[in-house]
């Protein structure tokens, strides 16, 4: 898909009801912190709200930015021209969980919208359906079914799609540092499923960590490109009393790229950070009202 690429919207204007029923973030969890956002770099605004609509999500303008709003994330889409798409970046992919996966399948063909039959698959996990698609400036997408079958609940009830997981990948021996970092800097819940190293938040029910050079990875086995400048330029989390949660991350050695600030935004105060691996992060309190 380019960027004159035209996308029908007729198809999925029966999803934005839905969608928008519920469609802010999670509640935190014990730390404070759910999933946020997702802050893209885009080389065409208007193409890519379509990709993004096609899915199930919904345009809204959050301090003059387009937004596309998930149950669970919000998805910024900023003017730019990013370097490359996720693959190979620390954040291989991003996750939506779909009530249904070959029919929302079957409705991204039937618009034109660019999906790759081989990918619509039974995954390894539960043996439910699941598909790639990447948008039209690379953010690879998989979107998995959530009817209840482990390890995906089932979707909440007028929710059509959601955020669900995100697939990082780093260089070996690093997977189990990443997978205490995230669970020591913002309380996530740790587990293991098929040789990755996992951590649970609200809104990520999986942030899998696997490593470098194996089999699904685009990533050399020296590591992974930062995700700075990329299509997924920053992953972010909504944090309860950001300020004082930015102090103790001070105190446990975090350094900060841009410290906390009321004012950076007009509608939510924020901070940014980069994890020792290359994933830029910010941290945001205030986009839970949207």
């Amino acid at each position: 898909m380019n960027s004159t690429t035209l996308i029908p919207l007729v198809s999925f204007a029966v999803w934005w009801p839905l969608a928008s029923a519920q469609a802010q973030t999670y509640g935190p969890n014990a730390a404070g912190v759910s999933l946020g956002h997702w802050h893209l770099q885009v080389r065409d605004v208007e193409t890519t709200k379509n990709f993004w609509m096609h899915l199930g999500g919904t345009p809204i303008k959050i301090d003059g930015i387009d937004v596309i709003k998930f149950h669970g994330v919000l998805i910024f889409l900023s003017p730019g021209s990013p370097v490359a798409g996720t693959r190979s970046s620390t954040v291989n992919h991003v996750g939506l969980g779909s009530e249904s996966v070959q029919r929302l399948f079957a409705t991204l063909q039937a618009d034109g919208v660019p999906v790759d039959a081989a990918t619509l698959r039974k995954s390894p996990l539960n043996n439910q359906y699941l598909f790639d698609v990447n948008s039209p400036d690379g953010v690879m997408v998989e979107v998995t079914e959530e009817a209840g079958v482990d390890p995906y609940p089932k979707l909440p009830p007028g929710v059509p799609i959601e955020s669900n997981h995100m697939h990082l990948f780093v260089a070996e021996p690093a997977r189990k540092d990443m997978q205490a970092w995230y669970v020591k800097m913002f309380g996530g819940e740790p587990s293991e499923r098929r040789g990755e190293y996992i951590v649970s938040f609200p809104g990520v029910k999986f942030l899998r960590i696997a490593p470098c050079g194996s089999a699904y990875s685009a990533c050399p086995q020296t590591g992974s490109a930062p995700t700075k400048g990329r299509a997924l330029d920053h992953i972010g989390f909504e944090v309860k009393n950001l300020q004082a949660f930015c102090k103790k991350l001070e105190m446990n050695g975090v350094k900060f790229d841009q410290p906390y600030r009321k004012s950076r935004h007009k509608s939510f105060a924020s901070a940014e950070l980069t994890d020792p691996w290359g994933t830029s992060i910010e941290l945001t309190e205030g986009l839970n009202r949207f």
